[in-house]
């Protein structure tokens, strides 16, 4: 309906009662539904999802292309596709995207910034005749 790529799949999860201190580096689709004291970064140049639940709490940055929240953030958020806040999300940092979704009830405190990536421009040089 709104030209989203249904193909978006979860890899892996990351329970309620798992907590990890330390950053975590993933690939394709993670969903967490833990506590994480550290940062969360997809694979830089590829496609990602990551799911924050209700119930999770990241003390962290947090990057990855596509970015669904419905829980805590406490740190920076750099989506480069989709950001989508749902109801219960809390954000307290700044943050970063190139499409953003909010629902009523969503809060972030901290700027929020249209990351627009420039298209490189053609120069062309002039002849001298």
């Amino acid at each position: 309906m709104f030209n989203r790529k249904a193909k978006n799949t979860i890899d892996s999860l990351i329970g309620s009662t798992t907590r990890i201190a330390g950053d975590l580096h993933f690939k394709g689709g993670l969903r967490i539904d833990g506590h994480i004291s550290g940062n969360v970064i997809a694979e830089p140049d590829a496609a990602s999802m990551l799911i924050i639940s209700e119930q999770a709490v990241i003390e962290g940055e947090v990057r990855a292309s596509h970015v669904v929240v419905n829980g805590v953030i406490n740190g920076p958020v750099f989506s480069s596709d989709l950001l989508e806040l749902q109801p219960k999300a809390r954000i307290s940092g700044d943050v970063h995207y190139k499409t953003l979704e909010m629902m009523s009830g969503a809060l972030v405190s901290g700027k929020l910034t249209h990351d627009v990536i420039q298209e490189p421009v053609l120069k062309l040089a002039a002849s001298a005749a």
